[in-house]
C-alpha cells in the first residue's frame, strides 16, 4: 500500500489528508498554538482512525511512506506581530538604514526591532579592543529587551566583518552558558549584496525561528519514538520540501498558502482555467494569489508582508481576516481584524471562553452554519454565547438590532476580501475565484459579486486544499553565492563547491547520489528590476552581456522528484435537477429568513444543479449560495457557481 499523510497547520485549524492507494481521505483538529505537536499528533491520531476504523498510530507510522507538514504559523505570526524582541547590530557606515527598513514596513520594524540598535565602527569590529566593544553592543541590546541578535553590516567586506564579530561573540558568550543570547548573521543566510534585502532576511527570520524551531523538533522526536521509516518532510514556500535539519524558519512563511497555490495550478490546468483568483479563508488570514496562463507569480527578491527579501517566493498576499478574526466597533464602523481569537479560545460559539465577535458566531446566528453538525459533528456550536458575543461587541455600540448587526458584519467581512483581491491581483471578464479553505466558500458568492466575479469554483476538497496541495512537491535544496570574479574558472571553482554542498545535504535528506537531478544557472543583475538567468550545461559559457552587471549570482538547485503526472481532465455540465437534504431558514440580505434548501455535497452526482438561495455543506465547510446563482457538479466532484446573466 502507498500511504502518504499531508499536514498543513493553520492558526485556527490543523487539516490533514491522507494518500492512500490512489484514494484521498480528509480530517481536521483543533490547532494547539500552546503546543503545536499536540495538534500534530491529534490529526495523527484522527488519520489512523480515518484509514482503519479505529486509531492505531503504531500502524499508520509504520506503514506511511511520507509526512509532509504546512503550516501558516509564520504567516500569522508576522501578521500579528508575535514574537520575540530583535536587537540590530549594524556597522557605523550604515546609519541610515534603519530608516530606510522601516520605511518598507514601519508596524513590523516597530514590532520587530523598534529602538534596539546599535552601531560598530568596523574599525572596532577588528581592532584590539574588539572584545571590549562587541561585549558592549551585546550588553545594550539586552538591556534594551532584546531576546534574540541580528548582525548585518554592509560594504564589500560585511561577510568578513561578520564572521569577526562572531568569533568574538563565541568566546565572550560560549553557546553552553544560560545568559548566551542567539545570534544570527545575515552571510550565514544569503550572500545578497543588498544589504536592505539582506538585514530584513536576517529578522524575519530570526524572528519566526524559535518557536518554530522548538515545534518542528519536537513533532520529530515524537515520530522517531514511533521509529517511523522517513523523516519529516517541511513544505517549503518555494513549492519543495525538506527535512527539519535542512529547513531555514524563513521557508515556512507562507507555506501552508503556497501548498494551496500547488492544487490552483493543478485545479487551473485540470479544467481550463486561464485565470483565476484565489482565496485560501482560515481562522486568521486570508491568503489571495492569482493563476495566470499556467503559471502563479513567483519573484527571485521575494516580498514578505510587501517587504523584500533575498529568496524566492510565490506572489501571496495574506490579508489579517478569517473565520476567527476579531471584530469590533471603532469610531461607529466595524473593522476586522487583524487579531484572531484562534482555536483557543477560539470563536465565542465554541464554548471555549471566547468572548469577542467573529464572523463564525455571525454565521451560526445567521442560520447559515448547522450547531449540530459543524467540525463533521465533533463540535455542537453554542448560539447563545455567540448572541452575547456579537450583542456586546457590535450591535450595543452601533446603537442597532442584533440581526441588522448580522447582516453589516457579514457585508463589511464580504467587502474586505473583494477589496483585498481588487488590490494585488488583476480581474477580468474571464477570471474564475477559487474559494478553499474552512472559511472560503461560506460568503464566496458575496465577495464575488463585490469584487465583479461571476464564476466561482469550489474543490470538493475545499476544506483541506492546502494539505492537499503539498502532495505535490519534490525534496529539494537550493544554494546560490555571489561571484567576485566572472570567469570560467572562478564559476567552475564555485560550483564545485555548491555541489559538494549538495551532495552532502541530499546525502542527510536520505538521497542517494545519482537519485537527484541538479540544475545550474547564472543570474545578472542590470539593477531597476532587470535580471537576466542563463542556464550552465556542458562547458561553462558565460554570456559576454553578463559583464556589464552590476552583480552575478551562480545558483544551483538540487531535486529529488516526487511529482506525479497530472491526468485526466475535469468539466462541468448541468444536467439533473439537485434533490435537496434539508431545510434552513437563513437570514436574507433583506432582512427575513427564508426557507431554503440544503444540498450536502456528499449526495451530489455528477451534472447535479440547483439555484439559489441555497446552502451547500460538507462535513468541513457550508457555503451560502445567494439568489441568482446557479450550483453545478463536475464528472469529478467539485463546484461551479455562476451568477446568471453574467
Amino acid at each position: 500500500m502507498t500511504l502518504q499523510i499531508n499536514i498543513d497547520n493553520g492558526g485556527t485549524l490543523t487539516d490533514i489528508c491522507i494518500f492512500a492507494d490512489g484514494k484521498v481521505e480528509k480530517t481536521k483538529v483543533l490547532t494547539t498554538p500552546y503546543d503545536l505537536s499536540r495538534c500534530f499528533f491529534e490529526g495523527i491520531q484522527k488519520a489512523s482512525a480515518v484509514l482503519y476504523g479505529a486509531e492505531d498510530v503504531k500502524r499508520l507510522l509504520e506503514e506511511v511512506d511520507l509526512i509532509r507538514y504546512s503550516t501558516t504559523q509564520g504567516t500569522n505570526a508576522i501578521c500579528e506581530r508575535k514574537g520575540p524582541q530583535l536587537g540590530l547590530v549594524l556597522d557605523a557606515g550604515s546609519r541610515d538604514l534603519p530608516a530606510r527598513l522601516r520605511d518598507q514596513d514601519p508596524q513590523v520594524w516597530n514590532a520587530l526591532v523598534g529602538d534596539r540598535v546599535v552601531f560598530l565602527d568596523a574599525a572596532a569590529v577588528t581592532g584590539a579592543e574588539a572584545d571590549v566593544d562587541v561585549v558592549k553592543a551585546i550588553n545594550q541590546l539586552t538591556a534594551l529587551g532584546a531576546k534574540r541578535l541580528v548582525v548585518a553590516f554592509g560594504g564589500e567586506d560585511f561577510r568578513a566583518l561578520e564572521e569577526r564579530f562572531a568569533r568574538v561573540a563565541l568566546r565572550k558568550y560560549p553557546r553552553h552558558l544560560l545568559g548566551a543570547v542567539p545570534i544570527l548573521y545575515g552571510s550565514d543566510l544569503t550572500s545578497d549584496k543588498d544589504q536592505i534585502r539582506r538585514t530584513w532576511t536576517a529578522l524575519i527570520n530570526s524572528f519566526l525561528h524559535p518557536s518554530m524551531e522548538g515545534f518542528l523538533y519536537n513533532a520529530e522526536n515524537r515520530l522517531r519514538a514511533f521509529r517511523t521509516r522517513n523523516p519529516l518532510l517541511i513544505f517549503r514556500n518555494d513549492g519543495d520540501a525538506s527535512r527539519v535539519a535542512k529547513t531555514v524558519a524563513i521557508k515556512t512563511y507562507s507555506s501552508g498558502p503556497r501548498g494551496g497555490m500547488e492544487g490552483v495550478k493543478s485545479y487551473s490546468r485540470l479544467y481550463g482555467f486561464e485565470e483565476t483568483v484565489s482565496i485560501d479563508v482560515g481562522g486568521t488570514t486570508t491568503d489571495i494569489c492569482q493563476y495566470s496562463r499556467g503559471t502563479v507569480p513567483s519573484t527571485r527578491r521575494g516580498r514578505v508582508e510587501g517587504i523584500a527579501v533575498s529568496f524566492p517566493l510565490c506572489e501571496i498576499w495574506s490579508a489579517g481576516v478569517g473565520g476567527s478574526s476579531v471584530f469590533r466597533v471603532k469610531e461607529g464602523e466595524i473593522v476586522i481584524g487583524p487579531e484572531s481569537v484562534g482555536a483557543v479560545p477560539g470563536p465565542a460559539c465554541f464554548g471555549r471562553g471566547g468572548k469577542e465577535a467573529t464572523i463564525t458566531d455571525a454565521s451560526l446566528l445567521m442560520g447559515l452554519l448547522d450547531p449540530a453538525s459543524y467540525f463533521g459533528g465533533d463540535m455542537v456550536l453554542d448560539g447563545e454565547r455567540a448572541r452575547a458575543a456579537v450583542t456586546a461587541n457590535i450591535a450595543e455600540p452601533l446603537g442597532i438590532g442584533l440581526e441588522d448587526a448580522l447582516l453589516r458584519m457579514g457585508s463589511a467581512f464580504e467587502t474586505k476580501i473583494a477589496e483585498e483581491l481588487h488590490r494585488v491581483t488583476t480581474i477580468g471578464d474571464d477570471t474564475v475565484m477559487l474559494a478553499f479553505g474552512g472559511a472560503g466558500p461560506l460568503n464566496a458568492c458575496g465577495v464575488a459579486e463585490k469584487a465583479g466575479i461571476s464564476r466561482v469554483s469550489i474543490p470538493r476538497m475545499a476544506a483541506v486544499f492546502s494539505a492537499y496541495g503539498i502532495g505535490s512537491c519534490d525534496i529539494s535544496q537550493r544554494y546560490d553565492v555571489t561571484l567576485t570574479e566572472l570567469s570560467a574558472e572562478a564559476v567552475g571553482k564555485a560550483l564545485d563547491i555548491l555541489k559538494t554542498k549538495a551532495a552532502r545535504d541530499m546525502f542527510a535528506e536520505g538521497v542517494a547520489p545519482g537519485d537527484y537531478a541538479l540544475t545550474a544557472r547564472l543570474v545578472a543583475d542590470f539593477g531597476g528590476g532587470h535580471e537576466h538567468s542563463h542556464v550552465l550545461e556542458g562547458d561553462i559559457a558565460i554570456p559576454d552581456v553578463f559583464g556589464k552587471a552590476l552583480a552575478v549570482d551562480l545558483e544551483l538547485d538540487a531535486v529529488k522528484p516526487l511529482r506525479g503526472r497530472e491526468g485526466g481532465s475535469g468539466h462541468f455540465e448541468a444536467n439533473t435537477a439537485a434533490r435537496a437534504s434539508g431545510l434552513r431558514h437563513p437570514l436574507g440580505a433583506n432582512g427575513l429568513r427564508v426557507e431554503t434548501p440544503v444540498y450536502r455535497l456528499a449526495d451530489l452526482r455528477a451534472g447535479d444543479f440547483a439555484d439559489g438561495p441555497a446552502v451547500l455543506e460538507e462535513d468541513y465547510f457550508t457555503c451560502r449560495i445567494p439568489e441568482g446563482w446557479r450550483l453545478v457538479v463536475s464528472n469529478l466532484g467539485d463546484v461551479l457557481l455562476t451568477r446568471e446573466g453574467k
